[in-house]
């Protein structure tokens, strides 16, 4: 059935106030559970087509005939109906349901099943009447909007939570489902089937089964991480299954989980790791980078002694989220213990613990050593990357040694990158792996390459993207205008040609994955080439060495929905965000680059010329868009980091460590930014206008 827009006008409220489904982004008119769809449907996720009334025409239909019905609300019902032939469903859609704070859940009707015009009619006074009982006393903003789809009759359906609803966990989604459209288990009905997932898609408990939901684990597992996705956070959601697709019916926040009393230990966040893996990674990328870095920070922070051997022992230091990575920013030297005193050995020496360590080490062995440590290992690794023969000529065995070579091999350039950054004068360097790229991008302006080509000719390029098995090469565009190269020594590149060689090492494992993926796919031992991302480097050995005879992992789905710039996990898994006690209530850290003064613009738009660009992380896909910014604020993130260092070659006031900086400063608002205090404040009216 094709639905053909009957209101082509998304923000507005008509004279006739039917608005379609797809258009109707705005909760004003459309009421926030039509409006959530509408933007699920927008990022392509799958919702049914249908209309909404705004509350104004849903109370003026409710209190006339059948026959008084506005002429537009007749073309909106017969045109979805198919002029009587289809069943609807009508169902409440007010501003007060499916918020953060609550949902409203089972407080307005719905009515299924509605056949003719009069039925119609009748459904759409039952949910209006449901909504004027439940807000009495409340503004009229909070009136009822009406929502009208295609009543189906699904196979199985019911409600999936992205977290644990009892534990917080959010490292579980829940699953209960009946068979049969969702609407007995909503009302409470039945009980159903409760079934508990890993975020792979891995049955974790069950307490029975359905033969549509278990065909359908992998659909909703995906349905469940770009709903988190699209919303910023785990969703509550109600889907069923219909021909043998799952199709979202409703999507809100999950409202409340368990007990977050015993989110103890460990501060973590995104921090500086940010900078190397902005996205989500897969369990094997995980494997592949993200494991090498926790024994390389381990290592480092036993051999420099910058960390109690005890407080060392107990950190995980790195943590993986849904994917996303985080580090033990208290292990870091990034976050003060909240509410803990300050030892007495703090107490005597004023010196920050970082300060203390390179001054140790300014007059010790390790910082004479290392610029030629660090050299003799730029020249193994680019000896050992020119020494790789074309996977064609590797076997699958040899693949896989491959990828856990490169294991030590990203140990050593992590540890390595680590302490030059802490013991050479890397904060004065001018010129970053990124710069050097976005030179030569400008240099090959005009080239008839394509993005490929230009990588394999300019390998320095790849530091322009983070590394992802199976990602495709994009690279960003061209700078208008770029600052003059200056002279800098050796010793001040090596931390950023340690970086480059990591990110080499990176591209050459994602590449040996894909190999690896279509060779066993095409031998008949893998469900699907691009499933190797979604194994572990256990379960890939494993497969190829024969124990395993066939794998048909559950496919991974990035989960966009960012972690808190600080948080704790419970005992459970459940992220429970924490603000810092020495927060800078007026701004974070300068990283340099003067005072600036500009609009803020989001990091999902194109700035215009001027703009202040305000983000969560530094994000190294940022690099290409410093050029004529006024100003650059992250959340976290260091003043060491490779943006940072990039935006005071570019001139751009930088301050980083912003808590709620992107909640602080919405887009629109004018700004300064000081990279020199670290101070950044909103411009009020008064002052624009003077």
């Amino acid at each position: 059935m094709v639905f053909t827009p009957i209101n082509r006008d998304a923000q507005s409220r008509d004279d006739n106030g039917v608005v379609r489904l797809t258009d109707a982004i705005d909760p004003a008119v459309a009421g926030a559970k039509a409006a959530a769809l509408a933007r699920a449907h927008q990022s392509g996720l799958p919702v049914l087509p249908g209309f909404v009334l705004s509350p104004d025409v849903a109370t003026a239909v409710a209190a006339a005939s059948p026959a008084a019905a506005a002429t537009a609300v007749r073309d909106a019902w017969a045109e979805l109906s198919d002029h009587g032939s289809v069943a609807l469903v009508v169902r409440s859609s007010s501003t007060v349901e499916d918020g953060a704070e609550s949902s409203m859940a089972g407080r307005f009707e719905s009515i299924l099943d509605v056949r003719g015009f009069d039925g119609f009619v009748d459904a759409v006074r039952t949910v209006v009447e449901s909504g004027e009982a439940v807000h009495e006393g409340l503004p009229v903003a909070g009136r009822m909007a009406v929502l009208v789809q295609p009543f189906i009759e699904p196979a199985a359906g019911g409600v999936m939570f992205g977290a644990d609803p009892v534990t917080g966990r959010q490292d579980r989604y829940v699953i209960a489902a009946v068979p049969g459209g969702p609407d007995q288990l909503v009302s409470g009905e039945v009980d159903g089937v409760t079934v508990t997932l890993s975020t792979r898609g891995k049955v974790v408990e069950s307490t029975g089964s359905i033969a549509a939901v278990d065909a359908n684990i992998r659909g909703l597992v995906a349905l469940q991480k770009r709903a988190a996705s699209v919303f910023g956070g785990p969703q509550d959601v109600e889907w069923a299954v219909h021909n043998d697709e799952v199709v979202m019916l409703q999507s809100r926040p999950i409202t409340a989980t368990g007990n977050d009393a015993d989110a103890k230990g460990p501060i973590f966040g995104t921090g500086p790791i940010a900078e190397t893996f902005p996205n989500a990674l897969t369990p094997l990328e995980l494997d592949l980078w993200a494991a090498p870095m926790t024994d390389a920070i381990r290592e480092v922070l036993t051999i420099t002694g910058a960390a109690p051997r005890r407080r060392l022992a107990a950190s995980p230091v790195l943590v993986d989220v849904r994917g996303h990575v985080a580090a033990d920013l208290q292990l870091l030297g990034v976050e003060v213990p909240t509410g803990r005193a300050r030892s007495i050995w703090a107490k005597i020496d004023p010196r920050p613990p970082a300060r203390r360590l390179k001054v140790a080490w300014q007059v010790g062995r390790l910082r004479a050593a290392l610029p030629g440590l660090a050299r003799d290992l730029v020249e193994d690794i680019d000896g050992m990357l020119a020494d790789v023969p074309g996977f064609e000529h590797l076997s699958d065995r040899e693949l896989v040694a491959l990828l856990e070579g490169s294991q030590q091999a990203l140990k050593s350039l992590y540890g390595y990158e680590m302490l030059a950054g802490q013991l050479l004068d890397a904060e004065g360097a001018p010129v970053t792996a990124a710069s050097a790229a976005l030179r030569v991008l400008a240099a090959e302006r005009n080239s008839e390459l394509s993005d490929e080509e230009l990588v394999a000719q300019h390998p320095v390029l790849l530091a322009l993207f983070p590394p992802a098995i199976g990602g495709t090469i994009e690279l960003p565009p061209v700078p208008a205008t770029m600052p003059a190269s200056s002279d800098v020594d050796e010793q001040q590149l090596l931390r950023e040609a340690l970086r480059l060689r990591s990110r080499w090492v990176q591209e050459l494992t994602a590449r040996a994955a894909v190999a690896l993926g279509r060779r066993l796919h095409d031998a008949g031992r893998l469900a699907d080439a691009s499933a190797v991302s979604a194994m572990t480097l256990e379960e890939l050995r494993a497969l190829v060495r024969g124990e395993i005879a066939f794998a048909d992992p559950a496919p991974f789905v990035a989960d966009g929905a960012p972690l808190p710039a600080k948080f704790r996990l419970t005992s459970e898994g459940a992220v429970i965000a924490v603000r810092s006690t020495n927060a800078n209530e007026n701004g974070g850290r300068g990283a340099g680059g003067g005072r600036g003064r500009g609009i803020v613009f989001p990091a999902d738009a194109l700035p215009a010329e001027g703009a202040v660009l305000v983000v969560r992380t530094l994000d190294p896909a940022l690099a290409p868009m410093l050029p004529g910014l006024r100003g650059l604020v992250a959340e976290t993130g260091s003043v060491l980091s490779h943006l940072a260092i990039l935006a005071r070659e570019f001139g751009v006031p930088t301050v980083v460590g912003v808590e709620d900086a992107v909640a602080k400063f919405a887009p629109g608002t004018e700004i300064v930014v000081d990279g020199g205090t670290g101070e950044v404040f909103a411009v009020t009216s008064e002052e624009v206008a003077a």
